[in-house]
């Protein structure tokens, strides 16, 4: 494996552990896998040995925030080169957790690989105006939860008379609404502050 920008590296005794993905970017619900290479080091600095069944003792979980997957760990043609595939779902950031033995050393530890990416990193030519399904939906949340506001304003405001001690309800109502207006105008613009910002 050519070493990466992204693939980190970890030293334990004589044992180099690089671990990151195989294709970078890694975008989200794009097929990628995380790749790992075990060598170990050799009299002389720069003389690297793959190590052959690294992961016959050892265990590869991938953690993102409180999720976590046991990797399904494949040998690459060449020696200490391993892989899992995955299709990452989410953006964010994720680590590798190796837990258990390496030629007899015991081996606890957890690499941080690069963070997974939205599909506007990669997409050609940017689409204008538009934004991901979680984006959109989000914004119907929002507008879905505002209407059902207004609906029980409506609905609390025709039980009352529309004139109680002096003070006109309907006004009332009507600087009510507007507000509920400004407050979706300013979720929705937050919104598209976000998706430009990608």
């Amino acid at each position: 494996m050519s070493s990466a920008f992204a693939h980190t590296t970890i030293h334990i005794e004589q044992y180099e552990i690089e671990a990151g993905w195989g294709e970078e970017p890694p975008v989200v619900n794009l097929p990628n896998k995380i790749v790992i290479e075990v060598a170990e080091s050799g009299e002389r600095e720069g003389l690297r040995t793959g190590v052959n069944s690294a992961f016959k003792s050892m265990t590869a979980t991938l953690i993102s925030g409180g999720a976590t997957k046991t990797l399904d760990i494949n040998s690459d043609p060449r020696p200490g080169h391993y892989y899992a595939k995955i299709l990452p779902t989410k953006t964010g950031s994720m680590s590798v957790k190796l837990v258990g033995e390496l030629n007899g050393l015991a081996v606890d530890v957890v690499i941080p690989i690069e963070d997974v990416e939205s599909q506007s990193v990669i997409a050609f030519p940017p689409v204008s105006g538009s934004s991901s399904a979680g984006e959109i939906g989000a914004v119907k949340n929002a507008l879905s939860s505002l209407q059902k506001d207004v609906s029980n304003l409506k609905s609390n405001v025709g039980e009352v008379s529309l004139t109680a001690g002096g003070i006109d309800i309907q006004n009332a109502y009507n600087f009510g609404v507007f507000g509920l207006c400004l407050g979706a105008a300013g979720v929705i613009l937050a919104v598209i502050a976000m998706i430009r910002r990608k």
